[in-house]
């Protein structure tokens, strides 16, 4: 399915590129595996500068070893950050990720907290990471703003910021909730396979007709 022409105004543009990439992606599932939610912030955090595949990869045995937020938040460093080095800045994610454990344990009797207010006093989890948590761990509406999602809006035309915060904000006044998850899933997996940040595919695109970046050759 190829758009034709980009429709007047941001609110249809981007409704538009929703429809059009929905129907080649479809009702996307989070790539990082986790069997809870605290597991799913280990993996966000783990993501940092790190492939999805790598980060699965390391969370197979970590999981097994150290399976929730309990456990976690009496692991010693040490083990964490053996388990954790092929991710690169292990000492940082390390530290993050106990003391994240920590508080899930102290504040929030051992459950992930559900709101961005909350999420985002953990440590090493931010904006982006608690719009990770919320869309995928509790099914509440939230956009995340990777540099993919940041690149592709901002080829089409929809955001001329490269603030993730004003990113987020722009669309979520643009389109409906219910669809921004899929939306920022649809969007990371269209930069990654189709709109590069060097080479993009523009010839093979299937919202080129709606890119300003295509468009303006």
């Amino acid at each position: 399915m190829i758009a034709r022409r980009p429709p007047k105004g941001k609110k249809a543009l981007l409704a538009e590129v929703n429809r059009i990439l929905f129907a080649k992606y479809g009702t996307c599932l989070c790539p990082l595996r986790h069997d809870n939610p605290f597991q799913l912030l280990v993996a966000v955090e783990l993501s940092a500068q790190c492939t999805d595949v790598r980060v699965n990869q390391i969370t197979r045995e970590l999981f097994k070893k150290y399976p929730d937020a309990e456990s976690f938040a009496g692991a010693p460093v040490a083990d964490i950050e053996n388990l954790i080095r092929a991710g690169g800045l292990f000492r940082s994610k390390a530290r993050n990720i106990i003391s994240a454990a920590k508080s899930v344990v102290e504040n929030f009797d051992g459950k992930v907290p559900a709101t961005m207010k909350e999420l985002t006093t953990l440590p090493g989890i931010g904006r982006k990471s608690a719009n990770v948590l919320l869309g995928n761990a509790f099914n509440i509406p939230g956009f995340p703003v990777d540099t993919h999602v940041k690149r592709v809006l901002k080829r089409i035309g929809v955001t001329n910021s490269g603030a993730p915060e004003k990113i987020e904000a722009e669309v979520n006044a643009l389109i409906g909730k219910k669809y921004w998850t899929n939306l920022s899933h649809m969007l990371i997996l269209h930069g990654r396979k189709t709109c590069s940040a060097r080479k993009p595919d523009c010839p093979n695109c299937i919202i080129k007709n709606l890119c300003e970046y295509y468009n303006k050759g």
